[in-house]
């Protein structure tokens, strides 16, 4: 089964990363025939942040699949646009209206290795070197991990306590790839978040960034989410 012309898969980080973290699912997916684009956001308010990716699919001519990691989820679904035909959510946050980021993000105690975080005195949140290791992406190679914290992007206070608007998950098709063994967003959280969107879950047993550490799953929800929504 082939894809609608011009069909794009819209990649949009988490916190603390850039569109290198999408790894080979990049590949994965363009492989399959999709157009494939990393979305840059600022990391500056979630309204900016969602600014951006509306940005990214004005600029494309054709149907869209909107994928995010953790608080990229917070981003896709403020992103109203038609051309969006579904959301996937790779162990990702999804605040409901009037809901923050970090009220769904805490809604439970932290797992033991979670790191405590507190903004430094320009409002950003930086990721500790120790969390990268046990809680970020444990199960990365160690130059991978060195990797990711040299590019390290921090979050602004602002994003996770912005209340959410009215979510894109309300009304268009959805996907879930729960993390089991993610130490940063609980897989209880990752659940509940999932079975109130009416998600179709997946689940995988990797830790909290699996483009990385186990990227055949998340390919696999991708092609899924685009088959159901982008065929031709």
């Amino acid at each position: 089964m082939g894809f609608q012309k011009n069909a794009t898969v819209v990649f949009v980080p988490g916190a603390w990363a850039d569109g290198s973290s999408w790894g080979t699912v990049i590949n994965g997916v363009a492989e399959a025939g999709l157009g494939v684009i990393c979305a840059p956001i600022p990391l500056t308010t979630l309204s900016d942040d969602i600014a951006a990716v509306r940005r990214v699919v004005a600029r494309i001519d054709g149907p869209v699949v909107l994928v995010a990691h953790a608080y990229g989820g917070s981003v896709i679904a403020g992103v109203d646009d038609e051309k969006v035909k579904g959301l996937v959510y790779i162990t990702a946050l999804a605040p409901d209206e009037g809901e923050a980021t970090v009220e769904v993000f805490t809604r439970e105690a932290p797992h033991p290795d979670a790191p405590k975080m507190a903004p430094d005195e320009n409002g950003y949140v930086w990721m500790p070197h120790e969390a990268i290791l046990k809680a970020f992406s444990p199960n990365a190679a160690p130059d991978e991990q060195v990797r990711l914290e040299a590019i390290q992007r921090p979050i602004h206070v602002a994003c996770i306590m912005e209340k959410a608007p009215a979510p894109a998950w309300k009304k268009k098709p959805t996907w879930f790839l729960i993390a089991e063994k993610d130490h940063m967003i609980l897989e209880t959280t990752q659940r509940f978040m999932a079975e109130r969107m009416k998600a179709t879950i997946r689940t995988a047993h990797a830790d909290h960034l699996p483009s990385l550490t186990m990227p055949k799953p998340v390919i696999d929800i991708v092609l899924e989410a685009a088959t159901s929504t982008l065929a031709g």
